[in-house]
């Protein structure tokens, strides 16, 4: 009885050649050929589908850390939106602390009032943020939000910032919050 290697790896029995059948060594070689060529048909499929899926991974990989990110920029950006409402009430309470600076006590609220508001600003700078620059500069869509017109005097050109309502931040070099203006007309 021959003895040959299964597709498992095993060595198994050859089978018998059944009654009026006469197995040759070369219809053994070409058996042998066809199951090699089949076998390395099903490992050639089987490499590419590991290489789509090892590309799939890496890809699921690229998009989760681009979510995440864009989920942290989300989040800091609300954040510091949330600190910037503050900033503002802040500056409201400046600018009417000078109407009642010189009084004793409300000298000493606007002085502590003018240290919280430094502290925030320096707290700000250190994550990134700046103040914007808008009055006397030209009007620019992208970073101003005009609120109201006036007409253009002796100081102010057309299309010329000359009061802010509120202020506007960047962020790095975007705009965390465009600047809300009043411009010449």
């Amino acid at each position: 009885m021959d003895r040959e290697q299964g597709t498992n790896g095993e060595i198994q029995d050859a089978p018998e050649p059944q009654a009026g059948e006469t197995a040759t060594g070369e219809e053994t070689i070409e058996t042998l050929r066809a199951e090699v060529a089949r076998l390395s048909e099903e490992a050639e499929r089987n490499w590419q589908q590991f290489l789509r899926a090892a590309a799939d991974l890496e890809n699921y990989r690229k998009q989760a850390a681009r979510q995440r990110e864009d989920a942290v920029a989300m989040t800091r950006r609300s954040m510091l939106l949330v600190i910037l409402g503050v900033m503002d009430t802040l500056e409201r309470a400046l600018a009417h602390a000078g109407a009642v600076a010189g009084e004793g006590q409300a000298s000493a609220i606007a002085d502590g009032i003018r240290l919280a508001h430094r502290q925030v600003l320096e707290r700000l700078a250190a994550l990134g943020v700046r103040p914007m620059e808008s009055v006397g500069q030209p009007f620019d869509p992208r970073v101003h939000e005009a609120v109201d017109t006036v007409p253009a005097g002796e100081n102010a050109q057309a299309g010329t910032v000359i009061d802010e309502v509120q202020r506007g931040y960047f962020v790095g070099d975007e705009v965390l919050r465009p600047a809300r203006v009043r411009v010449a007309q």
